[in-house]
């Protein structure tokens, strides 16, 4: 009833103070237009407000609310700017929301406008809903998420929930295929954002298996909800039921399509389940490798642990829990059921009381969980993800890359290490850690970076995460105010043995300045690039600190992210790959400088650079200091200058520059 009063109060202000709008003089418009701006910014909060809004933008365009402004002909506004309008926050953010509300009010009929066509409009809304799908699915970039605070992202998140139930997608399938092909080429761990935009071309575009350009979509689609034959117009139940008619060439063939079907993208279907738990309960254990898509390698080591893989399978794997058998594959294919303290550590945890507080954090974090799949089910599961994965670990919507580059570290290389702390963690809702030989323990500590754990993540993830972000902000308060970044300290505290001892900051705390940048360059030269290293490839991922910049430049901010290799290209061009634990690995940082992962030589997971170009946004990193000082020689100046070059002209702007050598 309080609800129902309190829309009713917030329409009966907009009806007023509209009023006020239309019996303003010249002089008083400007101010009557600004207050009613004020309450439109309130009613964009919620999808009730958004369809009021859009029931009354005729009116409100006919009034002048877009007089004298940038939007004032919709003619002239051009779909690319939107994004960015979006994230310059009100009042920007709202006449841009009422921009879009009048295009679709055109596009829909509602309003004749006589500068803009029906069909012109219907376009322009379709470019906007695929330039913000990252507001479509409320998973912002690290830029977005710099910029925006939650009001903000709410408000915008609401408009295009809205603006998706009215727009006919038909006409951006190739640009969603694109999308969907590079999002699933990374192997995210969280396969949430390529399954909705897969669900909403399945609800809203219809697909002809006859034209080119629709048979992929329909590829996506069939690896989710028909992923071979015998599964198409068939419930799981009764796809299950007919596995049992089944011989074992047909058995072998149903495994080979469905394994083909999980490879094709990474992502599996509840039908993959069904089948190879029927595998495993009818020991049909020679077809299971199959079932899986094993490599040689995979084969043999399910071969040597066929008992204990099994009973895993029947405990963890569930219809409804299902994308756990992508990493369990690829765990195999790994070798990590290898190691003793691997399978000691599983072992551990399939019999582990998870705490209330972290159970109720996985369940929150799991899409509709069901309620025949336990806490500890999805948490196992999300292990099997992030041990097969580990470059698909993300941060989400949280400030926790210098955890999620922890996760995904540890779970290439110390995974024993990795499960034992989940182990704890999801036991205590507590961990702790020594840093300078004193123990610090996340629940008698601060808080950390984040204030409020947005839960789009995987289950190991807001497990440990929230305890890993109050330890890493422990340890950079004790390692302040020597003079130095504190991270040269903290990250070999928190991430282990693997970190080098030497670390280089671009930035100089004593002299609040960029210093002897062309040291530092060759440095990082000498400690990454074969041509000048002697061929050297880095062994373990060196946590880098970049600056984030926008896509004019301009600095906005830090970001952690791990170098994992530097290597040519196909096309012989020298890359550093590099893993960006912030959900999404392409982005624009100004300067035609734009981060691919794929097509440039890129594994699942990495993105990349050309190392130049990488080396013109790091400000930090560690090295190995016996080696690199016999190096630095190596490295030619021209290479130096061109990463000066583009460092000073984009974040360099917010610093002073000075030339003094430094001993490094």
């Amino acid at each position: 009833m309080s609800n129902t009063l309190s829309i009713e109060q917030s329409h009966q202000r907009f009806n007023e103070l509209f009023k006020e709008l239309i019996s303003a003089t010249s002089l008083t418009k400007a101010d009557k237009a600004q207050k009613l701006m004020s309450q439109v910014d309130l009613l964009a909060a919620d999808q009730n407000g958004i369809a009021f809004l859009y029931d009354n933008i005729t009116d409100l365009s006919k009034a002048g609310i877009f007089a004298k402004s940038s939007w004032e002909d919709p003619s002239k506004l051009v779909p690319t700017l939107v994004n960015g309008t979006l994230k310059s926050g009100h009042p920007n953010s709202t006449i841009e929301i009422l921009s879009e509300l009048r295009m679709l009010a055109i596009a829909e009929g509602k309003y004749d406008h006589k500068s803009v066509k029906t069909d012109e409009a219907e376009n322009y809304i379709q470019e906007v809903f695929v330039g913000n799908l990252e507001f479509v699915f409320k998973e912002p970039k690290e830029e977005t998420r710099l910029n925006m605070d939650e009001v903000e992202l709410t408000k915008v998140h609401e408009l295009f929930v809205f603006l998706s139930s009215k727009t006919n997608l038909d006409s951006i399938k190739e640009k969603l295929t694109e999308e969907l092909t590079l999002i699933c080429e990374q192997r995210p761990v969280v396969t949430e954002n390529q399954r909705r935009i897969i669900a909403l071309v399945k609800e809203k575009i219809e697909l002809n298996p006859n034209r080119k350009e629709d048979q992929k979509l329909l590829q996506f689609q069939r690896c989710i909800y028909r992923p071979t034959k015998n599964t198409e117009n068939k419930t799981a139940d009764e796809y299950e039921n007919s596995l049992s008619e089944m011989s074992n060439s047909e058995l072998y063939s149903e495994s080979q399509d469905m394994s083909n079907a999980m490879l094709l993208y990474g992502l599996v279907s509840q039908y993959h389940a069904v089948l190879l738990l029927h595998l495993i309960k009818n020991e049909h254990f020679s077809i299971v490798p199959v079932c899986l898509g094993l490599n040689p390698t995979g084969e043999v080591k399910w071969n040597e642990y066929q008992d204990f893989i099994s009973t895993l399978i029947l405990e963890i794997i569930h219809r409804y829990n299902a994308q756990c058998i992508y990493g369990l594959a690829k765990m195999l294919e790994k070798g990590i059921f290898s190691r003793q303290a691997v399978r000691s550590s599983i072992d551990n945890m399939r019999t582990i009381k998870i705490h209330p507080k972290v159970e109720e954090r996985i369940l929150k974090s799991t899409n509709n969980p069901h309620h025949d799949v336990s806490a500890r089910q999805y948490l196992i599961g999300a292990l099997f993800r992030i041990l097969g994965q580990p470059l698909g670990v993300g941060q989400g919507n949280n400030p926790t890359c210098q955890s999620a580059r922890g996760i995904s570290m540890w779970s290439q290389h110390s995974p024993a290490k990795l499960i034992n702390m989940i182990q704890i963690a999801a036991t205590h809702n507590d961990l702790s850690f020594r840093f300078e030989d004193k123990e610090i323990k996340a629940s008698t500590t601060a808080q950390g970076l984040v204030q409020k754990l947005d839960h789009n993540l995987d289950a190991v993830s807001v497990t440990i995460v929230p305890m890993l972000d109050r330890i890493y902000n422990e340890m950079m308060v004790r390692a302040s105010g020597r003079g130095e970044d504190p991270h040269k300290w903290v990250n070999p505290a928190l991430y282990g043995q693997w970190i080098q001892i030497g670390f280089a900051s671009a930035y100089d705390y004593l002299s609040n300045s960029i210093l002897d940048f062309n040291g530092f360059t060759k440095v990082f030269y000498a400690m990454c690039h074969p041509e000048y290293n002697g061929g050297h490839k880095l062994i373990y991922p060196n946590p880098v600190g970049i600056f984030i910049t926008s896509s004019k430049g301009e600095m906005l901010g830090f970001h952690a992210v791990s170098l994992l290799r530097v290597d040519e290209d196909p096309e012989g061009e020298m890359r550093a790959y590099f893993l960006n634990p912030n959900n999404e690995g392409r982005q624009n940082w100004g300067q035609n400088i734009r981060p691919s992962v794929y097509g440039n030589g890129e594994q699942h997971g990495e993105s990349s650079l050309p190392i130049h170009e990488f080396a013109a946004r790091t400000y930090a990193f560690h090295y190995n200091t016996l080696e690199v000082g016999a190096k630095v020689g190596n490295v030619p100046e021209n290479e130096v200058l061109k990463v000066k070059r583009l460092a000073k002209e984009s974040w360099g702007k917010s610093y002073t520059w000075l030339e003094t050598p430094k001993q490094w």
